[in-house]
């Protein structure tokens, strides 16, 4: 009979048990639901819709027709295609480089503790919080050949004047500066990587007599290396999807100069309405930083640097 009562009991709990664990599960799934709903609707339905719309040729105006490769295979031959993805191979590989060291710079001489720091911090970081629209705006008054205040320090330096967005070999780099100039976001995570490094550190190196050279390569920069990581993936991936500037300041020129890929990629699909040959532009540059982030994650092990694995 105890037994018996025992078992019943266990039972019980055992059914009680499982039904809080079905309705905390509920309940989980209720709270995601809206990102669920969104990510399939938003994001997979039409990831999903343009992967198969590359292998189409489809105008928005007349019915799609299934073309294979043939997409993919024009794009060899499309002089604009290989234009856009240099221009946008120069962005990445000089612009990210540089915002790198500029960010680093900012952040290695705010965190030395000198007056007004908290004020220069706030003035770093504000353009990085400008609008994107109002960004290029602003930038396209800066450059303007006529009146723009680029120009006008050249004219106090006793230098010539330059055409800036309207020189072809001067349209790219001062791309670059534009987005030097809102490295307020990358500074702020060096920063706080700065400011994670413990004191005993230095305090050990100025015992054994290294100087600032020293403790920066030894101490700050491997540190660093996590911080630093994180900002080059991040760069690179945000250097291939140059737009909004280009699209507002130059339209792509002078002489496609500043034909970025996702320019290219939107004129595709909303001006020449080549929605097909668009969807493959746009899936070869998934390819292309896809593979950009397998090689970072794969050699960040011989170069960054993770204190919690190496006390393991």
């Amino acid at each position: 009979m105890a037994t018996t009562t025992i078992t019943r009991a266990v039972r019980l709990r055992r059914s009680r048990f499982r039904g809080l664990l079905w309705r905390e599960n509920l309940d989980g799934w209720l709270f995601i639901m809206p990102w669920v709903i969104g990510f399939l609707a938003f994001t997979l339905g039409p990831m999903v819709a343009s992967a198969v719309m590359a292998f189409m040729q489809w105008d928005i105006l007349t019915p799609a027709k299934f073309i294979g490769l043939t997409n993919f295979r024009n794009m060899a031959s499309d002089p604009l295609f290989l234009k856009s993805f240099g221009n946008t191979a120069y962005y990445t590989f000089i612009g990210v480089p540089l915002y790198l060291l500029t960010s680093l710079a900012a952040a290695l001489l705010l965190n030395t503790g000198m007056r007004g720091t908290n004020i220069y911090r706030t003035l770093f970081f504000l353009p990085s919080l400008t609008p994107a629209v109002a960004n290029a705006l602003l930038w396209t008054w800066i450059f303007n050949p006529d009146f723009g205040l680029a120009n006008g320090i050249l004219y106090l330096l006793g230098l010539p004047k330059q055409q800036w967005l309207f020189d072809e070999n001067l349209a790219k780099p001062a791309f670059i500066l534009m987005g030097i100039w809102g490295m307020g976001q990358q500074m702020i995570l060096f920063l706080a990587g700065l400011q994670g490094i413990p004191d005993q550190l230095y305090e050990a190196a100025s015992i054994d007599g290294a100087g600032l050279w020293r403790k920066t390569l030894n101490i700050t920069l491997p540190m660093l290396t996590p911080t630093i990581f994180f900002n080059l993936v991040m760069g690179i991936i945000g250097s291939f999807q140059v737009f909004t500037t280009a699209f507002i300041a130059t339209g792509g020129g002078p002489h496609y100069a500043t034909l970025f890929y996702l320019l290219y990629l939107y004129r595709n699909a909303f001006d020449y309405f080549k929605m097909g040959y668009a969807s493959s532009l746009a899936w070869v540059l998934f390819v292309v930083v896809l593979i950009f982030t397998l090689i970072q994650f794969a050699t960040a092990r011989r170069w960054v640097y993770y204190e919690v694995e190496e006390a393991r």
